[in-house]
């Protein structure tokens, strides 16, 4: 192909032991059966893609990818290392605190994988149940531990607030609990009541009171509790450990949304993968199964695919790009968008600025702390269509 090669590649893995309450990205319970007709459906696709790949981000996500056994994810390193896809900068791979183990911990160091994001949600038992988690409190604290022994040095820790039922004192605890562990990353998320989710029904049905001022409130603790711990916020949900360097961006942050947040291509594969890469957005089939008789048959398992006309595109990285907390230099925006953000977007940066959601100066719009706070609604505000 003509175009650069794409550095980065997302994975996902569509599997789960339970679906969560909260959770609406595609996922499912699958048998041994269909996860080792998955990997092979996966090494196909990874074939098809390998000559327009030259990895230096990798993230596996899902689902669960930790649920792989040991044979599974051997037959996706053999497969990588055969494409040429090993090496990667940063690749990290997602895991249940239930699903870890110190052989499968070391087999994915050994080949590769040098960071996890842990998916801890909450030290709370009361929540874990809440949110329909299988892992416990203790698995946390073990599961980093062999995380450790296993030679990983860049960890994450997912995290939750504003959880039906979660008081400030819960919050502070798990904060407090998070940051004695001493990962390199943590990834704080407000809840959201997704549609076809038991939460959200529970919430339709009235049986979940919301308390905007008590999220606004633990969205401030988590700002005070990351920068007490020395942690840096890079993005609204993001914060990661600086480590003595001078740089744009935090050694410890996540390179591989970095390249999401500033319009970067990358190819997506598996179930529901999304992908982005010579100006096209594209979007596998969300199920499992049908994924796999497509790729058997030879097909792309493409469920949708577009192309953006160029100033919708550039509304969008503004949007994306704007969730960061060093914004956009207008230098780059114009780089990787071909429109000028002060001159096209004036008034949407106008109003941002009077409300005290961003400023600008010379080279560089960026949403103000308050404002990060309502990214996502500043963000739409840039959307064209």
């Amino acid at each position: 192909m003509n175009n650069p090669l794409i550095s980065s590649l997302y994975v996902h893995v569509p599997f789960c032991a339970k679906k969560c309450a909260y959770c609406a990205f595609y996922s499912e319970s699958g048998s041994v059966g269909l996860v080792n007709r998955y990997v092979r459906a996966l090494i196909r696709e990874m074939e098809w893609v390998a000559s327009e790949l030259k990895p230096q981000t990798v993230f596996f996500g899902g689902g669960t990818p930790s649920i792989l056994n040991l044979r599974q994810w051997e037959a996706v390193f053999r497969a990588m290392e055969r494409l040429s896809l090993l090496g990667a900068a940063e690749w990290t791979v997602e895991c249940n605190p239930a699903t870890v183990s110190a052989d499968k911990a070391r087999l994915l160091r050994d080949c590769g994988v040098n960071r996890v994001s842990m998916g801890a949600q909450s030290f709370d038992p009361r929540l874990l149940e809440r949110l329909g988690r299988v892992h416990s409190r203790e698995m946390i604290f073990k599961s980093f531990d062999v995380l450790r022994a296993a030679g990983f040095d860049n960890v994450n820790l997912d995290l939750m607030f504003a959880i039906p039922g979660q008081t400030m004192e819960m919050w502070r605890a798990t904060l407090a609990e998070a940051v004695a562990l001493g990962s390199e990353h943590l990834a704080c998320y407000e809840i959201i009541y997704e549609e076809d989710t038991p939460l959200f029904e529970q919430l339709r049905a009235g049986n979940i009171p919301r308390d905007e001022d008590l999220a606004c409130a633990m969205y401030d603790e988590l700002l005070a509790a990351a920068d007490a711990a020395g942690f840096e916020q890079y993005e609204v949900a993001n914060f990661a450990r600086r480590n003595g360097g001078q740089g744009e961006l935090p050694e410890c942050a996540c390179r591989h949304n970095v390249n999401y947040w500033r319009g970067g291509w990358f190819h997506g594969l598996g179930p529901s993968a999304a992908g982005y890469a010579g100006g096209r957005r594209s979007s596998n089939i969300a199920d499992t199964a049908v994924y796999c008789e497509q790729v058997e048959r030879g097909v792309r398992p493409v469920a949708s695919s577009e192309q953006l006309a160029p100033l919708a595109r550039a509304g969008e990285l503004a949007a994306f790009g704007l969730r960061m907390t060093a914004g956009w230099p207008l230098a780059q925006f114009r780089e990787r968008t071909g429109f000028d953000l002060k001159e096209e977007f004036s008034q949407e940066i106008e109003r941002m600025i009077k409300l005290g959601y961003g400023r600008l100066d010379g080279e560089r719009f960026q949403l103000t702390r308050q404002g990060l706070r309502f990214a996502d609604w500043a963000g739409a505000e840039f959307l064209r269509s």
